[in-house]
């Protein structure tokens, strides 16, 4: 009976430490991949919501310097923080307290806190992001078509659109990503995306996002007209020509008109239904770093907590616990009940201090990582001078997962001199060059782009004259993928550029 009672012990226990674990691992996921306004709003909401868990005054800034920055990769941060006399002795508290919590004194490397509002930028809003992915939690899928999934959602514009190709988005999933896609694995995942509501997301074209609206109907004879209408007289559908779509498709003034107002009730943004704000607005980009570039040469950056607290127990929920050593059996039930109910709240407020704090952590060594890859191009701000850098690179530099650099980075932005920039920016692309060294895409694109702007107008360059051209300067690629190249700038062919 003893034994029994001991196994089922041991097993509620290891229960119990694994949900734990799942749970912290959620929750430092979650956080991580939060750019720092919406991490300010979640922190108000959880002390909002934990009683136990309340806000201190931050402690004096420190600054990151890049000359001693080691290439050992590293899971643990270093101990060069000095936490001030306040937090030490409420640390010292709680662990006298409540040992079994278990927190965790690590400190944190040297890292900058610190708040600016010099400079303002926008970017458009996502408003259907958080719908979308609520329908892609629910959908089917595989670990790897939910990350190819994931970021077609991501590159959605405003109207719900994808107006990049499947061709563009192979390219960044490799380079972003590192997942080497087909375009077939890709469309795969994309005829999935067509599925989800409303009806036309994931269109690349008028064309497409109406067909799939219209498919989604029960067959009927309108139905049937209302595809005819795009697949034969899609020209005329887009002048508003229907006088000749009647003549074209045989019908009636009756039938013409029924048709008409059938095909106005198409939505062509279907993006614009998903949330409050429309395709045309914008909100404020808050940098989730600072970068400086010193006219010394050095380097340093500094983390937005400008909104962020730092975050500690309630010392009164410490001394509810506290009241626990040596009296539970004295305490009545009313009391063993609220001892209770402080000890749930005190371990989800250490957990959420954790994920905090990891969180902060992960992203230091990811920027300095970051700093330290891409120097040049912080010195000078010139696109050329960006490394070929993948998230796998800077993965192994920190010691971290591929995935978790992925979150640490995915809409966050540093703002330096050359101007704001997502942490995106600094990823791209190699390119092998015939002395053997490999250069970033992006620095191609750079020289590419200089030549069509110096180029005689009257004598607008041929992608073939501009490959030598390239070759020339060192960069031999081919003349299709010059046309690549040129189609992702913007840039129309030859005889377009007169």
């Amino acid at each position: 009976m003893v034994q029994g009672q001991v196994q089922t012990q041991k097993q509620e226990q290891a229960l119990r430490q694994t949900a734990s674990v799942n749970q912290m691992q959620l929750l430092q996921a979650r956080l991580a991949e939060l750019p720092v306004t919406q991490l300010a709003d979640c922190i108000k909401a959880e002390m909002d919501d934990n009683p136990a868990l309340e806000a201190m005054q931050p402690d004096e800034p420190l600054q990151y310097q890049d000359e001693n920055y080691d290439d050992t990769p590293t899971d643990e941060p270093d101990d060069d923080y000095e936490a001030t006399t306040e937090r030490e002795e409420r640390r010292q508290q709680l662990d006298e307290a409540l040992s079994s919590i278990g927190q965790d004194d690590e400190e944190l490397p040297i890292y900058g806190s610190r708040g600016y509002a010099d400079e303002t930028a926008y970017e458009p809003g996502e408003t259907f992001y958080d719908s979308l992915t609520m329908q892609m939690m629910e959908t089917e899928l595989t670990p790897r078509q939910r990350e190819i999934m994931e970021y077609i959602i991501g590159s959605l514009d405003d109207d719900g659109w994808l107006r990049k190709s499947v061709g563009a988005i192979a390219d960044e999933l490799a380079v972003y990503n590192d997942i080497d896609a087909s375009q077939r694995e890709i469309e795969t995942v994309l005829k999935m995306l067509h599925e989800f509501d409303p009806a036309g997301i994931g269109a690349r074209s008028l064309k497409e996002c109406l067909m799939l609206q219209i498919r989604r109907r029960k067959d009927s004879p309108e139905k049937e007209l209302m595809e005819k209408v795009l697949n034969a007289c899609f020209a005329d559908f887009t002048k508003n020509n229907w006088k000749k779509i009647q003549k074209s498709l045989g019908i009636d003034d009756a039938m013409a008109d029924k048709l008409r107002d059938e095909m106005m009730r198409l939505n062509p943004k279907p993006g614009a239904s998903l949330g409050d704000y429309g395709g045309d607005t914008i909100h404020q980009i808050t940098p989730d770093v600072y970068i400086d570039t010193h006219d010394d040469g050095s380097i340093s950056f500094a983390l937005n907590n400008t909104d962020i607290p730092d975050l500690a127990i309630t010392p009164s929920f410490i001394d509810m616990v506290r009241q626990d050593q040596g009296n539970a059996d004295k305490m009545s039930r009313q009391m063993r009940e609220a001892l209770m109910y402080a000890r749930n709240k005190v371990d989800l407020a250490q957990r959420f201090i954790d994920a905090v704090r990891m969180r902060r952590s992960t992203l230091t060594m990811v920027v300095k990582a970051i700093i330290h890859w891409q120097r040049a191009y912080l010195e000078d701000g010139d696109d050329t001078s960006l490394r070929p850098m993948k998230l796998k690179d800077i993965a192994e530099k920190t010691g971290m997962d591929i995935s978790t650099v992925s979150r640490v980075c995915n809409g966050k932005y540093a703002q330096t001199r050359w101007g704001i920039l997502p942490l995106r920016h600094f990823f791209s692309d190699g390119y092998m060059t015939d002395d053997g060294e490999e250069t970033s895409t992006k620095s191609i694109k750079a020289a590419m782009e200089e030549l069509i702007s110096n180029e005689d107008k009257s004598k607008p360059l041929s992608d073939e004259a501009i490959a030598q051209m390239m070759a020339e300067k060192g960069y031999p690629i081919a003349r299709r993928t010059v046309a690549k190249y040129r189609e992702k700038l913007g840039i129309p062919v030859a005889r377009m550029r007169r």
